[in-house]
C-alpha cells in the first residue's frame, strides 16, 4: 500500500495536501485516484479528491495526519476525467482543489453518495416466525405491515408510501422488536436497447456527407466544424450522429450555451429517442443536479445535455461530444475564480477520450475558423435549408433619411404591416431590456445615476422602478427631478417601450416579449415559445435571448432596431459579436416555406462591417476580420491572459496590478499591457482594473505565468483586493 495520498481540497492554495492511509476499520480501505475522502484540515473536516498516491512526502512525518474516511469504493472520476481536470487547472493556472469543486455537484462536495440508492424493508426470520404465530395480535397495522413484508419478500420506501401513508409508526414498533429491518441498497441501472421513436426526415446530400464524415471517425479523435447557415438542419445532423453512437452501445455529451436552449433541444431529443437522458444546468436544485449527475455516472443516461459545467459530467463509454452554438460567449465562464471555456475543454476531453467533437454554428468564432484554415479542424458546410426554404433577404434602413417613431423607422412599420397582413409573424430585436436606458431632467440636465456603478439607471415603467443592470440596484421611479423638481423624461428605447409602441401601432396584433424581465420562473420561456409556435403571438420583441437557435417557422420578417452597438467599441471582439448577432437573429426569418426579409436599422449604412456582411455574408466578414486581427496581432494570432482585480478604491486596484507588473520578468516575446482601469471602472461599489499579458507563443505565455503567479500571490497588496486570472479572455474591459 502507498505510504501517502495526495489530496486536492477546495481552498485557494495552489497545492495538494499529503495524508496518511486511513487507520479506522470503517474507512473502506485505501482510496484510488478519483475517489473522495474526508480529511482533517486545521479545525475543519473537509471532503477532498485523491489525485495520486506516493511512497513518501516532503512533509515531516510527525505533521502528517491519516485520512478519516474513504467515501467512494469506486472513484467518482475515472482516469480520463481526472486527466481533464488536472489539465484544466494547469492551463488556466487555477488551484486544483477549486477546479475539482467546480466539476462535481455541491452535494458530492459535502459527502453525499455518488450512487443512487433506495431504502428497502425486510421481515427478519424472527418477524416471519412471529407472523406465523399470529403476532402482533393486538396491533392490526403492525400485523398488516409485517404480513406484507413477509409475503412480498421486502419492499422499498416508495412502495410502502404508495401502499399507505401511515406505515412509519407501525414500522418503528416492529423495528424495536427486531421483527423487520431496513437497509440502503444501490440502485442498479438496466438500460434497455435504444429505440428510435420516429425516423428523421430525409437528409440533404450535404447533411449526409457531414454525418458520414464524422461517423467515419467515431473511434478516434477528430474536431469537426459544422458551419451551416441558420435553418440548414444542424440539429438533424447531431441527431443522426447520436443515433449511430447509441447503436454502438456508447454515450453522447451535448453542450449548449444557455439554459433557454435546453428545453427545446430536449423536446427534439426525446421525440426522437426512447433512451434515458440527463440534463445538467445551473437552474436545477442541488438535489436535481445530484440526481442527473448520478444518472450520468452510473451509465443509466445514454445522452447528457447541459450547459457549460456539463463538460465535466461523468459518462462511461463516451462516444461523441457536440458543442452547439460554439461561438457563444456563454460557453466561457466569466465570473468567479475558475474561468474556463467549455468549448475548449470539450476539445481536450474528446482528445483524451479518443472520440470526435462537433462544433456547430452558423457564425463560427474567428478562432475556430482560423483552426480550420490551419488544418487543425475539419470544415463541414451546410449551405441549403431543407424544404426549399431560402435564406432571408437583408436590407439596411438608413435612420438618417427616414422618420422614426420611438426607435422604429417608417420602412420598418410598413414592412411589419405588410407581413402581418400576409399572415406572417414578425420578430423585433433590440438588445436592451427595460423601458428606456436613461431618465433625464430636461431643465437641469440631471441623469438618474447608479450610486454603486459608473452607469445610468434603466427605466422600468411597468414596475415604476429605476434599476441598474450591472449591480442590481433598485429604487422607485421619481415623478420629478430630485435636483430641481422639474419634470423628468425617459430617453431612448428598451424592449418594454418597443412592445408598448408596437401595441399602439398594431392594436389588433398579439405581442410577446422575451427578455430577462419576462423570463423569471420555470416555464416562462416555454410559454413564449408556445405562443409563437401556435400562432397566438403575431409579434415577438426580444433581446439576445431570441437569437439562440430558436425555430419559428412562420416568422417572415426580422427587424434589427439598433445595429450600431458594437461598431465603434474599444473591444477588438465587438465587431465579431455584432456580426454574429445580426446573422443569428436574421436567421430566424424564412425558416418555413415562406420567404424571409430582414431590415437592419443603422445610422452608418456605409460602415464596412455592415456592407461587407450584406455583400459577402458571414464568410466575407470573417475573412476581412481575420486579416485585421493578423495585422494587429490580436487572437487568434496571439495569446492573451488578463490579471484582473477589484477593490474598494480605484488606487488600491491599480496599486496591486502595478506591484504585480514590477515583479514580472517577461521573457522575449511576452509583453505586459497596463495596468488600466476598466472601461466601467466602478461596478457594484468596487473599482475594477486589469493588466494584460500577451504573446504570440502559447508556451512562452504559460511558462511566464507559471513563474510569475506564485510571486503575485505573496504580495501584501493582494490581500487588499479580489483578483483573478483569465486565460484566453473573450471580453476585455
Amino acid at each position: 500500500m502507498p505510504h501517502v495520498f495526495r489530496v486536492a481540497l477546495d481552498t485557494p492554495l495552489r497545492r495538494l495536501f499529503d495524508y496518511l492511509p486511513p487507520t479506522s476499520a470503517g474507512a473502506a480501505g485505501a482510496p484510488a485516484p478519483g475517489a473522495r475522502v474526508r480529511v482533517p484540515f486545521g479545525r475543519q473536516r473537509l471532503v477532498g479528491m485523491v489525485v495520486a498516491a506516493a511512497e513518501r512526502s516532503d512533509v515531516p512525518p510527525e505533521r502528517l495526519k491519516p485520512i478519516l474516511e474513504v467515501l467512494d469504493r469506486q472513484p467518482v472520476l475515472d482516469a480520463a476525467a481526472l486527466e481533464l481536470i488536472v489539465w484544466a487547472a494547469a492551463y488556466y493556472h487555477h488551484p486544483l482543489g477549486e477546479v475539482f469543486a467546480g466539476a462535481v455537484p455541491k452535494a458530492l462536495r459535502l459527502g453525499a453518495s455518488a450512487t443512487a440508492s433506495e431504502e428497502r424493508w425486510l421481515a427478519t426470520d424472527a418477524g416471519a416466525a412471529a407472523f406465523q404465530a399470529g403476532e402482533p395480535s393486538r396491533a392490526p397495522r403492525q400485523r398488516a405491515l409485517l404480513g406484507f413484508l413477509v409475503q412480498s419478500g421486502g419492499a422499498s420506501t416508495a412502495e410502502l408510501n404508495e401502499r399507505s401513508g401511515t406505515w412509519r409508526e407501525a414500522a418503528r414498533a416492529l423495528l424495536a422488536r427486531e421483527w423487520i429491518a431496513s437497509s440502503e441498497l444501490a440502485l442498479v441501472s438496466h438500460a434497455g436497447p435504444t429505440i428510435v421513436r420516429v425516423p428523421g426526415p430525409a437528409l440533404l446530400s450535404e447533411q449526409s456527407m457531414a454525418v458520414d464524415s464524422v461517423a467515419a471517425s467515431l473511434a478516434q479523435f477528430g474536431a469537426f466544424v459544422l458551419h451551416g447557415i441558420t435553418g440548414s438542419g444542424k440539429t438533424e445532423v447531431y441527431l443522426r450522429l447520436i443515433e449511430r453512437v447509441l447503436a454502438a452501445g456508447r454515450r453522447a455529451l451535448v453542450l449548449v450555451p444557455e439554459i433557454g436552449l435546453t428545453p427545446q433541444l430536449l423536446t427534439r431529443f426525446r421525440a426522437r429517442f426512447d433512451a434515458p437522458m440527463a440534463v445538467l444546468h445551473s437552474a436545477l436544485t442541488d438535489q436535481e443536479r445530484l440526481g442527473a449527475w448520478r444518472d450520468a455516472f452510473s451509465g443509466h443516461a445514454r445522452i447528457v445535455l447541459g450547459t457549460r459545467s456539463a463538460v465535466f459530467a461523468p459518462l462511461p463509454d463516451l462516444g461523441l461530444i457536440v458543442v452547439d452554438e460554439e461561438h457563444d460567449a456563454s460557453l466561457k465562464q466569466h465570473e468567479g475564480g475558475f474561468r474556463y471555456s467549455a468549448r475548449d475543454l470539450a476539445l481536450v476531453r474528446a482528445r483524451h477520450a479518443q472520440v470526435p467533437v462537433v462544433l456547430g454554428s452558423a457564425t463560427p468564432s474567428l478562432e475556430t475558423l482560423h483552426n480550420v484554415a490551419t488544418g487543425r479542424y475539419t470544415l463541414l458546410r451546410l449551405q441549403r435549408r431543407p424544404a426549399q426554404a431560402q435564406p432571408p433577404v437583408l436590407k439596411l434602413v438608413d435612420l438618417r433619411a427616414t422618420a422614426v417613431q420611438s426607435g422604429i423607422s417608417t420602412p420598418a412599420v410598413l414592412a411589419i404591416e405588410r407581413h402581418l397582413a400576409e399572415a406572417g409573424q414578425v420578430l423585433v430585436f433590440l438588445n436592451r431590456r427595460g423601458y428606456a436606458p436613461t431618465l433625464l431632467c430636461t431643465a437641469c440636465g440631471w441623469i438618474a445615476p447608479c450610486r454603486e456603478c459608473d452607469a445610468r439607471l434603466t427605466v422600468h415603467l411597468a414596475a415604476s422602478r429605476l434599476r441598474c443592470h450591472h449591480c442590481g440596484a433598485d429604487s422607485p421611479l421619481p415623478p420629478r427631478c430630485p435636483q430641481c423638481g422639474f419634470t423628468v423624461k425617459s430617453v431612448g428605447q428598451g424592449t418594454e417601450r418597443i412592445e408598448q409602441t408596437l401595441g399602439s401601432l398594431f392594436p389588433q396584433a398579439s405581442i410577446a416579449r422575451l427578455d430577462r424581465d419576462t423570463v423569471r420562473r420555470r416555464g416562462d420561456m416555454e410559454d413564449v415559445m408556445r405562443r409563437m409556435a401556435s400562432g397566438e403571438a403575431h409579434i415577438l420583441v426580444g433581446t439576445q435571448m431570441v437569437t439562440k437557435g430558436h425555430d419559428f417557422p412562420n416568422v417572415t420578417l426580422v427587424v434589427v432596431l439598433n445595429a450600431d452597438q458594437g461598431l465603434f467599441s474599444t473591444d477588438f471582439r465587438a465587431p465579431e459579436r455584432l456580426a454574429q448577432t445580426i446573422v443569428q437573429v436574421a436567421g430566424r426569418a424564412g425558416r418555413g416555406s415562406k420567404a424571409g426579409e430582414v431590415l437592419i436599422q443603422t445610422e452608418f449604412p456605409e460602415h464596412p462591417l455592415l456592407t461587407n456582411l450584406l455583400a459577402a455574408g458571414y464568410d466575407g466578414f470573417a475573412r476581412a476580420a481575420l486579416a485585421e486581427r493578423a495585422q494587429a496581432r490580436w487572437p487568434p494570432f496571439s495569446r492573451l491572459a488578463a490579471l484582473r482585480d477589484s477593490a474598494r478604491s480605484a488606487d488600491a486596484a491599480l496599486v496591486f496590478l502595478a506591484e504585480a507588473r514590477k515583479l514580472a520578468r517577461p521573457p522575449r516575446g511576452v509583453r505586459l499591457l497596463g495596468p488600466v482601469p476598466a472601461a466601467m471602472a466602478k461596478r457594484a461599489g468596487r473599482y475594477h482594473a486589469q493588466l494584460l499579458v500577451e504573446s504570440a507563443d502559447r508556451g512562452h505565455l504559460h511558462g511566464f505565468l507559471d513563474e510569475w503567479l506564485p510571486h503575485v500571490e505573496e504580495l501584501k497588496s493582494a490581500r487588499a483586493v479580489r483578483w483573478s486570472l483569465d486565460v484566453d479572455p473573450i471580453e476585455l474591459f
